[in-house]
């Protein structure tokens, strides 16, 4: 008997999901929504992460939940995206009462996707106050180079003229009453695999463009340190559940979650990427911790072949799809302003 079955992301309730993505400029961001609140716990495994109100997150902190998880492009220039968030929720009467107003508790995480598109137009509170009404009126999420997967590439050791096109992907299941769900955008130094078979499915490419290369064999020629090293990185990634946990406990399931991560990108964790994880409860589900946290692994490593297999081609960057076709003729498209 299969007690498992995959559902869509979208249709975990309690919480919504909104993108609004700038193509042009190779940047967006993705912004989760819980009307009523969820509580959250957060993991950070990488050595460069940009984020804000990430200590709300911590389990010594007063905050027991939050309203809002902002995901962006832009590094911490994009940063500001979550004022827009929490303008609108205050607008809407969402958020924690002090009395004089509402005040919404939106965490932020970004990635790096300056060296995409344009170096100078970031995600901002403009687009993150539109994401945020598009979760509250019209949930639009998509896999693919929407939201903060518009910018998003891999495999980055010899800079962008090796590095393949990601996106943002999802994946979520159903066993009884249990759902569990995430969403990942993938946006990695190291190469990306099928964590179920090993194949590769993007990441360095060869000289000649047109073949799949290994970013920890071209690590392996020199143990001398790098200092050119590629730092544009960042998997970013929010595990849903209707399962109930404190904050604690999703710190833990967060943590757990970045299996995913390790099954399926190599390298991963390193000094480069940012990689961080929030792990939300949106239900009062009774579920066991560590089957939460093992199943959130797999929906993050499926959550990432969805990333990569829905990304197009873009920006002069080849797919995963567009891999095996003629590539050796596209050429790096930048804009500058």
């Amino acid at each position: 008997m299969d007690f498992m079955k995959q559902i869509d992301v979208k249709d975990i309730e309690n919480i919504a999901i909104g993108q609004v993505e700038n193509r042009e400029a190779g940047t967006g961001c993705t912004v989760f929504i819980a009307r009523n609140g969820m509580r959250a716990g957060l993991s950070v495994q990488g050595g460069g992460p940009a984020s804000r109100e990430s200590q709300l997150l911590n389990p010594l902190m007063s905050a027991q939940y939050i309203h809002g998880i902002v995901l962006a492009g832009g590094s911490a220039f994009g940063l500001n995206a979550a004022n827009g968030a929490m303008q609108l929720l205050e607008e809407r009467g969402i958020g924690f009462d002090v009395g004089v107003t509402r005040v919404p508790l939106v965490c932020q995480a970004d990635l790096f996707d300056l060296t995409v598109g344009s170096t100078s137009i970031r995600p901002d509170e403009s687009m993150g106050l539109e994401a945020t009404r598009l979760a509250l009126e019209s949930p639009n999420y998509r896999d693919g180079n929407y939201g903060v997967g518009c910018g998003c590439t891999v495999g980055k050791i010899r800079g962008m003229e090796h590095c393949m096109k990601s996106g943002i992907g999802s994946y979520a299941m159903q066993i009884d009453n249990l759902v569990i769900g995430a969403v990942v955008a993938v946006n990695s130094l190291g190469d990306v695999f099928d964590y179920r078979n090993r194949e590769m499915l993007a990441g360095l490419l060869g000289d000649d463009r047109k073949s799949l290369s290994s970013t920890v064999e071209f690590m392996k020629r020199s143990i001398d340190v790098n200092e050119n090293k590629f730092v544009g990185n960042t998997t970013l990634a929010v595990v849903m559940t209707n399962a109930y946990f404190e904050k604690t406990q999703l710190c833990k399931i967060a943590q757990m979650a970045h299996d995913g991560y390790a099954r399926s990108i190599e390298p991963v964790h390193t000094s480069a990427d940012g990689d961080s994880i929030f792990a939300v409860s949106v239900g009062d589900v009774k579920a066991d911790q560590d089957l939460v946290g093992t199943l959130s692994a797999e929906a993050v490593s499926e959550a990432i072949i969805a990333a990569i297999k829905n990304a197009e081609s873009a920006y002069g960057y080849p797919a995963y799809r567009d891999i095996n076709r003629h590539i050796s003729g596209l050429h790096i498209h930048r804009i500058t302003s």
